[in-house]
């Protein structure tokens, strides 16, 4: 596999007497960049894995990066607050999180060669669910550092891979759950449920999926596609036949497991270490048994299992997305 060569750089997102969420675990925000070496001005593209609201999953992180790179643009990963023990629900921390990785880089825009160019955002599942709550919420976000709260946070283009989307018939449970709680307002569902929400102010949306997905229903793409058409907003919307949940960017580095660095796992290491120690915040002895026997137990974490011949059409999507991007 050629993963990423480059100029790489990390960068954490918040200082730590900002960022208070109760069940982080020593973790905190961070962007991870792959820069071109040339000093060269070039478009940014900021990676969204999903996960659930659980974990930002290695899957979608740098090999997603990787293919962007290829396509000529300055890309990073965001792995932003997620809470593997749906203890502490997360409630608008992911949302603080994506608004202040724009702001960030637009404020270092000079350092990472990217003044002047478009910011695209590409989300996956639930992290598709982050970049768009920010698409369609931008104008809410307030910053606690008045210096970026002046930086704009709306991104040029949001690319939203299988979403999760509506809080309603076809949502997914599980990633709401986390992000909510057990028992949400009807305001705050309403709030998250993101056909909902678009705005003439919404940015333009790539949009793809699959017919078959297995896990978020697809519907979800077409509640928003629909919303996007009422409101006059750019949009391109792909129904792929044939696939499961989950398939990145269907290459043939993605079926063979290659993903590239799992460094997007930090805060579930750390979450489930201290939950093992009995030191997890406000974790049921349910869930604690559950996490135990999924980390630590003797079985072996399932292997990934999908069709290769799906790189033929889904494999498509990131080369789609480029032609889109340049329409920008």
């Amino acid at each position: 596999m050629t993963m990423i060569e480059d100029r790489t750089v990390r960068e954490v997102i918040w200082k730590k007497e900002e960022y208070t969420y109760e069940a982080a675990y020593g973790f905190v925000p961070n962007l991870c960049g792959h820069l071109h070496t040339d000093d060269r001005e070039r478009d940014c593209m900021v990676i969204v894995p999903g996960g659930g609201y659980c974990m930002c999953v290695p899957p979608e992180a740098d090999i997603a990066a990787s293919a962007f790179f290829k396509q000529g643009m300055n890309v990073f990963v965001l792995t932003y607050t997620t809470d593997i023990t749906m203890s502490v629900p997360l409630k608008k921390q992911p949302l603080q999180d994506i608004s202040r990785a724009v702001r960030f880089l637009r404020m270092h825009e000079k350092e990472y060669h990217i003044s002047g160019r478009k910011l695209i955002l590409c989300g996956f599942s639930a992290g598709a669910h982050v970049s768009g709550t920010l698409a369609v919420h931008f104008s809410d976000v307030e910053d606690p550092d008045p210096a970026y709260d002046a930086i704009s946070n709306r991104p040029d283009g949001v690319i939203l891979s299988y979403p999760v989307i509506t809080t309603g018939k076809y949502t997914h449970p599980d990633s709401i759950r986390a992000l909510l709680g057990e028992a949400p307002s009807e305001q705050e569902l309403a709030y998250f449920s993101l056909e909902k929400q678009v705005s003439k102010e919404t940015p333009p949306c790539f949009l793809w999926q699959t017919r078959e997905d297995d896990l978020v229903p697809v519907e979800n793409s077409y509640l928003f596609a629909q919303a996007l058409l009422e409101k006059q907003i750019p949009f391109a919307h792909y129904v792929f036949p044939a696939g499961n949940h989950g398939l990145s960017i269907a290459t043939e580095d993605f079926f063979a497991g290659n993903f590239g660095e799992e460094y997007t796992m930090e805060q579930v290491r750390n979450a489930v270490e201290a939950v093992r120690d009995g030191k997890g915040v406000r974790v049921s002895e349910k869930r604690r048994q559950e996490l135990i026997k999924q980390f630590f137990g003797e079985d072996e974490m399932p292997e990934y299992h999908s069709d290769p011949s799906l790189k033929e059409d889904v494999g498509l999507w990131v080369k789609l997305a480029g032609v889109w991007m340049g329409r920008l």
